[in-house]
């Protein structure tokens, strides 16, 4: 029997201000790469909490998911132990209220630096971006695309036995 198909789920922040963006750049394994706060959903939780938790990890701020961006999705190579590895990403792209900066917390493992681009600077970095998403997700917020978080139904069972 074949092992069934699964894209990996991922969530994604899109926060602007003042005319900057604000991104992580961290080291991967194909080199030093930008891209939004990110990371993977983790069992038992919501979309929304899931980016709230990894922009937390990732910048150390506080941030309150308030719209839906878009639900993205993107096939890649990734490095593995000199080989490439097939990739398919599920990602739901959040914009939201940017929080206090906790300077007690240390940034997840491989994340650098926070930094706050223009998206003339975005587009000028592509051959940087880890995820061929994060422009997109740039270009959506800057066209104004927001969608009620309520487009996303979370079903008790999520947290808890099914």
């Amino acid at each position: 029997m074949t092992a069934r198909w699964k894209p990996n789920v991922t969530v994604a922040a899109v926060i602007e201000r003042q005319g900057r963006y604000l991104l992580v750049e961290e080291q991967c394994p194909d080199g030093l790469r930008l891209n939004n706060p990110a990371g993977h959903l983790d069992p038992g939780e919501s979309p929304a909490a899931g980016c709230a938790r990894e922009t937390l990890e990732e910048t150390a701020h506080h941030f309150v998911p308030t719209a839906l961006v878009g639900i993205y999705m993107a096939r890649t190579l990734q490095p593995l132990e000199g080989q490439s590895e097939d990739v398919t990403y599920l990602r739901f792209a959040f914009t939201g209220t940017l929080g206090e900066f906790d300077a007690s917390r240390t940034l997840d493992d491989g994340i650098v630096r926070t930094l706050w681009m223009t998206i003339e600077e975005i587009r000028a970095s592509v051959e940087r971006h880890r995820s061929p998403l994060l422009l997109q997700c740039v270009e959506d917020h800057a066209e104004g695309r927001r969608h009620p978080l309520e487009l996303l139904h979370v079903d008790p069972s999520v947290a808890g036995a099914p």
